[in-house]
């Protein structure tokens, strides 16, 4: 027999509940790691049958139903306790609904476009505020492209 097939059959060899057969028995002769290893299993078990353990207290017993009386009181002493979770869940449809419509209303799903955001004017000169009159006078500044070509045509006329 090998070590690891020893130490399989340890516990139950030290508790009791199996036999020592001629194998074992040779290899535990031949094995003094194996040997150590069941006399300390067999120790550890002697010292479990030894061990008692300690009697609850007396008044356990009467502590935890005094203890689960009183949370049913507590469960029960709410008026609406049953209300709430169905209530709770109630608001938040409510809740969800509606600000899901403000969104779509006011916000970018609007059929309107989106909305303009008010902004402070800047200096002229900076960039923030030439960038703003760009975008203010968008409408003017792309007429120029058509005035420009005019320009062009006209001058190609004007020097043939």
């Amino acid at each position: 027999m090998k070590c690891n097939e020893i130490r399989e059959l340890m516990p139950d060899l030290a508790a009791g509940l199996s036999t020592t057969t001629s194998e074992m028995k040779i290899h535990l002769d031949s094995c003094a790691e194996c040997a150590g290893k069941l006399e300390a299993f067999r120790q550890t078990m002697s010292l479990l049958d030894e061990w008692q353990a300690p009697a609850p207290s007396p008044y356990f017993d009467v502590r935890l139903r005094a203890r689960l009386r009183e949370e049913l009181q507590k469960q029960a002493s709410g008026f609406l306790q049953w209300l709430r979770r169905p209530a709770l869940a109630i608001s938040f449809a409510v809740l969800m609904v509606v600000s899901v419509t403000l969104v779509r209303f006011t916000g970018s799903g609007s059929k309107h476009g989106p909305q303009q955001i008010a902004s402070v004017p800047a200096e002229p000169g900076t960039a923030v505020g030439d960038l703003q009159a760009l975008d203010k006078n968008h409408d003017l500044y792309s007429d120029f492209d058509v005035l420009d070509d005019l320009t062009v045509q006209q001058d190609v006329t004007a020097n043939p």
